[in-house]
């Protein structure tokens, strides 16, 4: 465990997101993070030797769309190993590695070498960290911002709530951006 900081502290902060049950252990000095063979790292080299592990690991690393950071080093390490699994929790957009892995690409360009998929790839959804479609809706109807930008997730899901902002009266502009639409 990295003296510089336990990544608990964020969640120390904020105890009305643990359930009750967490919450009342962590008030007597309980750690949910605190087990036997987890190790957080926070730098890169650390992370580096994570891949050189034999044997059994579960690797939890960030981007789930895997377009970028450490996850993306992990998986050419990993990904043609036919003893590995893969899990891809939340949403993956079209276009993305993550996207092109779970959906049963043989083969992907990662770090600019042509990998072959030989680990066993799994999905968990319901896990994304972003509004859907009713709750940026809803936020929209208490919100009166002189422009909005539709940036995020596939263009039928873009152009769907365009169609009902434009429905309640709005103008939505045709791209300005590539394919992000300004209201």
């Amino acid at each position: 465990m990295h003296k510089r900081g336990h990544p608990y502290k964020i969640f120390r902060r904020h105890p009305e997101c643990f359930n009750p049950d967490i919450r009342e252990g962590i008030q007597h000095g309980s750690d949910p993070f605190a087990l036997r063979n987890l190790h957080f790292t926070r730098d890169t080299s650390e992370s580096m030797g994570i891949n050189q592990i034999k044997g059994g690991a579960l690797i939890m690393a960030g981007s789930g769309m895997a377009t970028g950071g450490r996850v993306v080093h992990h998986l050419k390490h990993h990904i043609w190993r036919a003893d590995s699994s893969v899990i891809f929790v939340g949403y993956a957009a079209q276009g993305t590695l993550a996207r092109r892995i779970i959906d049963g690409a043989k083969t992907v360009r990662i770090l600019g070498e042509e990998m072959r998929v030989a680990a066993r790839i799994y999905t968990i959804g319901g896990f994304s960290a972003h509004a859907d479609h009713d709750d940026l809706l809803a936020w929209y109807g208490t919100q009166k911002p002189a422009h909005t930008f539709l940036v995020h997730g596939e263009e039928s899901g873009r152009e769907g709530i365009a169609n009902v902002l434009r429905a309640r009266g709005l103008t939505v502009d045709r791209p300005v951006i590539g394919d992000h639409y300004s209201l």
